[in-house]
């Protein structure tokens, strides 16, 4: 599994990081488990009052990921979840999403936590959702590595 070997940090204080989260909206039951685990990151972190912004897909991401981190956000999490299916769509769009969120990240200088899942099959989605019985937690690792980054920045320009 591809958690393997994942860090281990713990949550800290960041109730001074503004933070917004975007998430896309295919595939309900997976995105539920995306936004819930970036809630319980958000909590553990003492993040009150986040942004929750909801677009229509992955491809949409990176254009609202980018206003929200114009807009004085301490960092951006992006949600979103691309299956395979039997035609190059889904090569495009998550071509698309991860470079348009990297492109937000690099030219913004705000992090973005990329949360977005790019399975072969709803089942590999489910079991990265941190629904209950999903082996990983995937909304909760985005969030974290955007909170942690975020500080890491700070303390870097400081």
């Amino acid at each position: 599994m591809s958690g393997h070997g994942a860090p281990t940090d713990q949550p800290f204080d960041c109730s001074d990081l503004r933070v917004a989260v975007v998430a896309s909206s295919w595939h309900t039951q997976v995105m539920d488990g995306l936004l819930a685990g970036a809630q319980r990151a958000l909590d553990a972190y003492e993040v009150e009052a986040p942004e929750v912004v909801r677009v229509p897909g992955s491809f949409e991401l990176p254009v609202v990921a980018k206003a929200l981190a114009e807009r004085g956000y301490d960092a951006v999490v992006a949600l979103g979840v691309v299956i395979r299916g039997g035609t190059p769509h889904f090569d495009y769009v998550c071509q698309a999403a991860t470079d348009g969120l990297t492109r937000v990240t690099l030219d913004t200088g705000i992090p973005v936590g990329f949360g977005v899942l790019t399975c072969d099959d709803e089942q590999q989605a489910l079991d990265r959702a941190g629904l209950e019985g999903s082996s990983e937690d995937k909304g909760y690792e985005a969030t974290s590595a955007a909170l942690v980054t975020a500080t890491t920045l700070r303390d870097v320009r400081s």
